[in-house]
């Protein structure tokens, strides 16, 4: 199946000069769908998985489906004042503008293996202030885990020394 081609570009958003990677379409499909959870699954089917890290918002749409399918739980990471407990914060620089991230003080246990889910690696900025927060908690991140991969921006630079796994790149 060419899950690419359930790929739709929108350009000049969210601003101008930008190249949206739109995934409605391949959310979609329900054999497009399946198909990408599995393929995402298969990144990390032979390692242990305590947590699955979900990235504020579209991370949210595959992270807890991989976190059911490997027997792990979902922690969701939000944007500032988003999540209603104790937490901790990081900030960042994303590919058009800044940005502070939370996750709860209580999300993750010291020594737990994590699975990091979004669904674009773009310059990095955002799973790298994924990757602090949680070992900043004590947690062991095993895999950062994409959706796409925009190659030409260089994300994976700041991810220097994590696993990095995306089904499609650009």
């Amino acid at each position: 199946m060419d899950l690419a081609s359930y790929i739709r570009d929108i350009e000049d958003f969210p601003k101008a000069g930008v190249i949206f990677k739109d995934i409605t379409p391949l959310l979609s499909d329900p054999k497009a769908l399946n198909k990408a959870c599995d393929v995402l699954c298969g990144f990390a089917g032979h390692m242990h998985v305590d947590k699955v890290v979900g990235v504020d918002s579209r991370g949210f749409i595959f992270a807890p489906l991989l976190a059911s399918r490997l027997g792990a739980g979902f922690v969701p990471v939000r944007k500032s004042g988003k999540l209603p407990h104790t937490t901790i914060s990081e900030s960042y620089e994303l590919e058009y503008g800044s940005e502070i991230l939370e996750i709860h003080t209580d999300a993750i246990k010291k020594g737990e293996k994590v699975l990091v889910h979004d669904d674009v690696l773009a310059t990095g900025g955002t799973a790298n202030a994924v990757c602090k927060l949680i070992e900043k908690l004590g947690g062991e991140v095993v895999q950062c885990n994409f959706l796409i991969e925009l190659t030409f921006l260089n994300g994976a630079e700041k991810l220097n020394g994590y696993q990095i796994e995306a089904l499609l790149q650009y």
